[in-house]
């Protein structure tokens, strides 16, 4: 039998000659956004301005590593130990003290010691097609700077896209940190910040502890837990029996996942402030100890049972009322697609608090949409987006309702939405199709986004790459081209396929053969709209672009 150790291990015992990481080829590569690099340092910082001298957990590392060697594969792990790396080298390269930026280089490279026999090495290889990239431009000392200025549309890789992108976000964020404080944070790694290390010489072995690690329902999840101990707070056993069933009916109901999803919700609803920790520490400290021991079924009754179908009816957009669910249901469809779910447990709260006044859950949830689409478009990270949304239950519970300045967007929050609207929309890939189908929405005065369709993709007009000689090349010169090629007012909406070579067709071709469909029409207004000019020139697409953002600031009162 392989042996198999896990220990926790400091930070500073991570970063040693203990371990040679190395990220194996057939591994995907680095992936994380900027949210994600940033929301690790917001909660290192969290964890920093708590001020105490309890250990901070950054999760596990899998590894296939033989005992007392130190080469080391990452199996599971790579984003957080590149993320990291980075977080390093943007501290060391920032810090004007001599001595901590040798110290924190030391954390990044193995220094060499003709001694041990040990070479001067990076202590994370990541793959071969991006080590090189990795070690020039992050792990080098002094290297951040060149690394910021290097044009991202040049870089091999997403990969070293997604380096350059997170550096920039940290560097961004570390920046406006004193010394003192950056110092403060690189103690804190130092000292205080573990990591669980597992470790197995086997490579099939590795992949099935991360399984393991990785699966869901294998193990008691937080809601059994909670499950057993409301149940078990019940002495009337008829009552204890009715209260199980219907809470296994509401976790039917739900599937396992989003009925687990629903109890963040809580915590959120009733605590309204960002989690700090697990769920299961928290949720029975700041929900459960409300209604136990003497009424654990006034939570079932109360909160699970109304709260888990209100869960249901945004999820599947079943809202149902004698009139208005029409209009409701589509801010559930809008909602929906952005790319979080922070903006439920408010929609939760309205439902369960006026599941009756289709009327104000209009209102409200039109506000709330507002709201979820700034943020969305402006691209607003974690923290601050559910601060945001917190701040507005807390004004909810007092009783503001409609009026809750949460819901206002500042004069700087309405300038800011404009702008990315007015650009390159396009770059953006998460926002473009909401933007497009939102104005869509408007132009075909429609009540939520109606399409049905297996596939929809956002195309240009004015093609991005115009071939030499084309109609496109006399109509539009290479400065209009790269200011109006990726903005809002050059694309539409298709269901179909992109088609490479039907995007660079003349705007004639372009109409008759790619944007429209078999039968000549096509489901979107915005599309219409453009096939009913006779050409696509400068002055058009200005047109266009002012037409469609003043739509959209119109719709969202920005």
């Amino acid at each position: 039998m392989q042996k198999l150790e896990a220990h926790e291990m400091p930070l500073h015992k991570v970063f040693s000659s203990d371990y040679d990481f190395r990220i194996p080829d057939y591994q995907r590569p680095y992936a994380w956004e900027e949210e994600q690099a940033v929301q690790l340092l917001t909660d290192l910082a969290e964890a920093l301005d708590r001020g105490t001298e309890e250990p901070y957990f950054l999760g596990s590392l899998v590894l296939v590593k033989e005992s007392g060697q130190p080469r080391s594969d990452v199996i599971d792990g790579q984003q957080r130990l590149t993320t990291l790396t980075i977080l390093l080298s943007v501290l060391r390269d920032l810090t004007a003290q001599a001595e901590l930026r040798d110290a924190l280089h030391k954390l990044i490279n193995q220094p060499g010691d003709p001694i041990l026999g040990r070479k001067p090495q990076p202590r994370l290889k990541h793959r071969q097609r991006d080590a090189d990239f990795f070690h020039k431009y992050v792990q080098t000392g002094g290297a951040i700077d060149t690394l910021l200025a290097l044009d991202r549309t040049t870089l091999a890789t997403d990969a070293q896209k997604a380096v350059k992108d997170n550096t920039a976000a940290l560097h961004s964020e570390l920046e406006g940190w004193s010394e003192e404080r950056r110092l403060g944070l690189v103690r804190m790694l130092g000292e205080r910040t573990f990591l669980v290390v597992v470790a197995t010489p086997d490579l099939e072995s590795a992949h099935r502890i991360f399984s393991v690690m990785n699966s869901r329902g294998l193990d008691l999840s937080p809601t059994d837990i909670f499950k057993s101990q409301i149940i078990g707070a019940l002495e009337d056993a008829g009552e204890s029996a009715s209260c199980a069933r219907k809470w296994e009916d509401a976790e039917e109901t739900l599937g396992r996942d989003d009925f687990a999803d629903l109890f963040l919700h809580l915590r959120m609803i009733y605590e309204k402030k960002r989690a700090e920790g697990k769920l299961l520490k928290e949720f029975p400290e700041q929900v459960l100890g409300r209604y136990l021991p003497d009424r654990a079924d006034v939570f079932v009754n109360d909160v699970v049972v109304p709260y888990a179908e209100a869960y249901a009816q945004i999820r599947d957009v079943r809202y149902e009322a004698s009139s208005g669910a029409e209009q409701v249901n589509a801010w559930f469809k809008r909602l929906q697609q952005t790319d979080n779910n922070d903006w439920r447990p408010a929609a939760l709260w309205a439902l369960r608090n006026y599941e009756h006044d289709p009327a104000w859950l209009d209102r409200f949830l039109r506000a709330l949409e507002r709201l979820s689409a700034s943020m969305f478009i402006r691209r607003v990270y974690t923290t601050p987006r559910v601060m945001r949304y917190a701040e507005l239950l807390r004004q909810l519970d007092q009783g503001q309702g409609l009026d809750s300045p949460a819901f206002e967007l500042t004069e700087a929050e309405k300038a800011e939405t404009r702008a990315r609207l007015e650009g390159e929309l396009y770059l953006v890939g998460k926002i473009r199709k909401y933007v497009l189908l939102r104005v869509d929405e408007v132009l075909s005065e429609a009540h939520g986004v109606k399409y049905d369709l297996p596939l929809i993709t956002v195309e240009h007009v004015l093609p991005q790459h115009p071939p030499a000689g084309s109609r496109w090349t006399e109509l539009f010169d290479e400065d209009q081209r790269a200011h109006w090629t990726h903005r809002l007012g050059n694309l539409v909406l298709l269901n179909r396929a992109k088609n490479s070579a039907a995007q660079n067709y003349d705007f004639t071709a372009k109409k008759a053969k790619y944007f429209t469909g078999r039968s000549g029409a096509v489901p979107f207004a915005l599309t219409s709209q453009v096939l009913q000019y006779e050409d696509w020139t400068p002055d058009v697409l200005e047109a266009q672009q002012k037409t469609l953002v003043d739509l959209l600031v119109k719709e969202w009162a920005l």
